[in-house]
C-alpha cells in the first residue's frame, strides 16, 4: 500500500514532484518556483506541445537547480474538477514508476481534491505482474502532499483505501480463467471474511439445487468445474440503511453449446468482473467502517460446452419459481442473476443493485467506457450521482414495459433472448422479473469493465469498474 503524509515545502526533496498545470500552461505556485529554477523548461515545454490540456503529462528532470530527481507537469484543463485531478494523479503514477518517494501539489488544485488524489496515485500505480518472470511492480511507496493538513492526508488515506479495492478486483479479473475456477473464487472471499470479520456462506453444487437455483445449476451444467453462490454480510451495529450488490460470476464464458468465435473468447476471464467488484465493495466498505448493512451475492460458474450442457430449447426455473427458456446458452449471465436477484430480493433490503459484464449491445449503444444504467427511478438516481462522485461514467438507459414481450416464449415464462435491436433492454427487462417491487438498479458494465488500452489510472486490462460506485452509494446510503 502507498503511504500518504503531508510535510512542509521548505526544505522538502524527493525522488519526484508532480504540479498540476491549468491549460493556457497555468502554473500553480510550486510550479511557478519550479519554471523560475529552470530556465530552459519553457521552450522544453513548446518542443513537446505541453500546454496543460487534461491528459498531458511530461517528465523533465530536476537537475541541481530544483530537490527532485523528477518533475511532472500534469495538465487539468480549463476547468480542473475532482475526475481531471484523479486523472492527472494516475497518470503521474504511471510516469514515475521507478521512484519510491513522490510529493506533489495536486490536492491544491480544486477544493477537497485529496481524496481524489489518494485514489488516482493507488489506481495509476498498479500492475498486474503475478505471472511475469521479470517482475515490475511500480515503486511508488510514499506520496507527500506538500503543505498538506492532517485532513488531507486522512482524505488521500481514504482514496488509497478504495483504489486498493478497486486494485483487488483488478487482480481478480486479470487471473487466468484456470487460476480462478468457482471453488478458488469462493476460498477467495471466505479469506476476505475472515480479514474483516464478514458473515460469509458458500453453497456447493448440491445446496444450489437444494436452494432452487435452476439458473446457476443449468449454466454449470456442462463445466467440469463445480459452481458456487457466494453470500458476503457487512452487517455493522447502528447500520443507517441496507444495500445489496449482485454480481455476475462467470469466471469464463465459452459461450455453451452456442459457442462463440474464438477471438470472441480470448478476453472472457473478464465476465466476473460483477463479482469481483462486488467481493472488493464489501471488503472496502468494512475497511472504512461504514455505518450501511451490505450483503453481497456472487453467482459463480463457468459456461462451457460439455457433453451435459445446457441446450438452447431447454427451460429452467429460478429461484422465485419463474420459467425461463434458454434460445441462446451465450446469454447465460441472465440466467445466474435471476437466482441472485431472486435471493437479494427475499432479504428485503432498501435497494438492490447488480452489476454485469452482460451485453454487447451496450457497448455498440455507449462505447468502452460508459456502463449502461437501467431500472427504477429512485434508484437509478441514486446510482448515477454515486458514479458520477466516484468518478465512473453510466448512462441512464430506457425500460419501456410494452417491450416486455420482447423475451415472451412460447413454453416458459419468458425467454432469454429478444429481438435483434435493443438487446441491453430486453436483458434488463428479464432481470427485472426478480427484483419485484424493491428499488433496483442495474449496471451493464460490458464496455468499461475491460480497458483495451492503458490511459490516465485505467490499465490495460480488468479495470475494476463498479467498485467505487458501489462504496461511494453505501457511504451515502450510511
Amino acid at each position: 500500500m502507498i503511504e500518504f503524509r503531508a510535510a512542509a515545502s521548505e526544505g522538502l526533496s524527493s525522488d519526484a514532484i508532480v504540479v498540476g498545470v491549468g491549460e493556457g500552461r497555468r502554473f500553480d505556485a510550486a510550479g511557478s518556483v519550479l519554471a523560475e529554477k529552470m530556465p530552459w523548461l519553457a521552450v522544453h515545454l513548446d518542443d513537446v506541445e505541453f500546454t496543460g490540456k487534461v491528459g498531458q503529462v511530461v517528465v523533465v528532470p530536476g537537475g541541481d537547480a530544483v530537490p527532485y530527481r523528477n518533475v511532472v507537469f500534469a495538465g487539468l484543463g480549463p476547468a480542473p474538477d475532482l475526475e481531471q485531478v484523479r486523472r492527472a494523479a494516475g497518470g503521474a503514477a504511471r510516469s514515475l514508476a521507478k521512484c519510491a518517494t513522490v510529493a506533489t501539489t495536486l490536492h491544491r488544485s480544486v477544493p477537497a481534491a485529496a481524496e481524489a488524489v489518494g485514489s488516482g496515485f493507488v489506481l495509476g500505480a498498479y500492475t498486474f505482474t503475478r505471472h511475469k518472470t521479470e517482475k515490475k511492480p511500480s515503486a511508488i511507496a510514499t506520496v507527500v502532499l506538500i503543505d498538506g493538513t492532517e485532513e488531507e492526508v486522512a482524505a488521500a488515506a481514504i482514496g488509497g483505501l478504495v483504489g486498493d479495492g478497486v486494485n483487488l478486483a483488478r487482480d481478480l479479473i486479470n487471473e487466468p480463467a484456470m487460476g480462478k475456477s468457482p471453488v478458488a473464487l469462493a476460498e477467495r472471499a471466505a479469506g476476505i471474511a475472515a480479514e474483516f470479520g464478514l458473515g460469509i456462506r458458500i453453497l456447493d453444487e448440491q445446496q444450489i439445487v437444494a436452494e432452487r437455483l435452476g439458473g446457476l445449476r443449468g449454466v454449470s451444467l456442462g463445466a467440469t468445474n463445480p459452481p458456487r453462490l457466494v453470500e458476503l454480510r457487512y452487517e455493522p451495529p447502528g447500520a443507517k440503511a441496507f444495500l445489496a450488490v449482485v454480481g455476475k460470476g462467470i469466471v469464463f464464458d465459452s459461450g455453451g453449446l452456442s459457442l462463440k468465435p474464438a477471438d470472441s473468447m480470448e478476453t472472457m476471464k473478464t465476465d466476473m468482473s460483477g463479482a469481483a467488484a462486488v467481493f472488493a465493495a464489501i471488503r472496502t466498505i468494512a475497511a472504512l467502517g461504514l455505518a450501511v448493512k451490505v450483503v453481497g451475492i456472487a453467482p459463480l460458474t463457468e459456461n462451457m460446452p460439455g457433453g451435459s450442457a445446457l441446450r438452447p430449447g431447454d427451460v429452467l426455473q429460478a429461484r422465485n419459481g419463474k420459467t425461463i427458456e434458454v434460445l441462446n446458452t451465450d446469454a447465460e449471465g441472465r440466467l445466474i442473476l435471476a437466482d441472485g436477484l431472486s435471493l437479494a430480493a427475499e432479504l428485503e433490503p432498501d435497494m438492490i443493485l447488480d452489476l454485469a459484464t452482460l451485453t454487447g449491445a451496450i457497448s455498440i449503444a455507449l462505447g468502452e467506457k460508459i456502463a449502461g444504467l437501467f431500472g427504477t427511478e429512485d434508484a437509478t438516481a441514486s446510482v448515477a450521482a454515486a458514479a458520477a462522485a466516484a468518478g465512473e461514467r453510466v448512462w441512464r438507459m430506457p425500460l419501456p414495459d410494452d417491450y416486455r414481450k420482447n423475451i415472451d416464449s412460447d413454453v416458459a415464462d419468458m425467454k432469454n433472448t429478444g429481438t435483434r435491436y435493443g438487446g441491453a433492454i430486453n436483458a434488463a427487462l428479464l432481470l427485472k422479473e426478480f427484483v419485484g417491487d424493491i428499488p433496483w438498479a442495474h449496471l451493464d458494465i460490458a464496455g468499461p469493465a475491460r480497458a483495451a488500452e492503458a490511459e490516465h489510472y485505467v490499465p490495460k486490462g480488468g479495470t475494476g469498474f463498479g467498485v467505487r460506485t458501489i462504496v461511494e452509494l453505501a457511504r451515502r446510503m450510511a
